[in-house]
């Protein structure tokens, strides 16, 4: 089992794949370099959490089609 992400984390990845889902792929690496360009989160960790959740979103919507 995984760990549950917060509301916080949530809400601001689904944010930024709203406003910028061209940017990002199922790669991890690519989404926490895009992320970094477009939003200055000071926290590492925080950072690496929303680019995993934007990752795993990702994933989740190509590979529903939609």
């Amino acid at each position: 089992m995984g760990r549950v992400k917060s509301i916080q984390v949530k809400t601001l990845g689904d944010d930024i794949i709203k406003e910028h889902a061209k940017k990002f792929s199922g790669d991890f690496e690519k989404n926490k370099q895009a992320l970094k360009e477009i939003k200055d989160i000071k926290s590492k960790k925080i950072r690496n959490v929303v680019a995993g959740y934007i990752t795993k979103e990702i994933k989740r919507i190509k590979k529903s089609g939609l």
